[in-house]
């Protein structure tokens, strides 16, 4: 059995197996795994897969892709910006709790329309639509962290937003604050650059072991 047919069950081994997938899938060396009639059929019943992955809209940011996995791999939950409100907390809480995924992966990315428009809402004072104040107000926060950090440019804003929304999935008195207590789970969040299709790790909660590049090895 090759590690691709391997559930990791450490947040090392899952975060690990990411990595790798995101690095065939820079390289061009995609293998496609879990992507057949066979192991469509044998997910029928039930799923376990190995992470969480709470994402931006963004229509370039597929995580099955960009990981290079397939088929109940991957428990994706996404909003605009990535951000987080109730139902997002159940779904990421319902991955881990119930799923029993041990990684929770927090994804933004550069050039990032979310951002964008919350910066240009906050700095020019340009008016947005009522359904868009939902994802500007809850951006805004992040902005005004990074400019009192002296951070004004947008893809660097991004990712102060990534670490934000990863304190706050992990924020002491959450549910997954106690997964990531008992080890049982890490949350890490992540930096996709559209140009060039490569992930950085940026900041993790429960930070996993073991995890460089070099390859997803079986985690027992």
């Amino acid at each position: 059995m090759t590690y691709l047919n391997h559930r990791p069950t450490t947040p090392a081994g899952a975060l690990a197996e990411l990595l790798a997938g995101n690095r065939r899938f820079v390289s061009g060396t995609r293998v496609h795994p879990h992507q057949d009639a066979e192991h469509r059929a044998a997910l029928a019943a039930a799923q376990r897969p190995f992470a969480v992955v709470f994402g931006c809209s963004d229509s370039r940011l597929a995580a099955e892709i960009i990981f290079d996995r397939g088929l109940g791999d991957l428990f994706v939950v996404r909003t605009a910006g990535h951000i987080v409100g109730a139902e997002v907390l159940a779904s990421i809480e319902y991955g881990v709790t119930v799923l029993e995924a041990p990684l929770v992966v927090v994804l933004g990315h550069d050039s990032c329309g979310a951002i964008q428009a919350a910066h240009e809402a906050l700095t020019e004072d340009r008016p947005a639509g009522r359904d868009l104040r939902a994802i500007i107000d809850r951006v805004t926060p992040s902005i005004q962290y990074a400019h009192r950090h002296h951070i004004t440019d947008r893809d660097g804003i991004a990712d102060v937003h990534v670490r934000r929304t990863v304190d706050l999935i992990a924020g002491r008195g959450t549910a997954m604050a106690d997964a990531v207590a008992a080890g049982r789970c890490a949350v890490a969040g992540m930096s996709y650059r559209l140009a060039d299709g490569r992930v950085t790790v940026l900041t993790s909660a429960g930070a996993p072991r073991g995890a460089e590049p070099g390859g997803a090895e079986p985690d027992g």
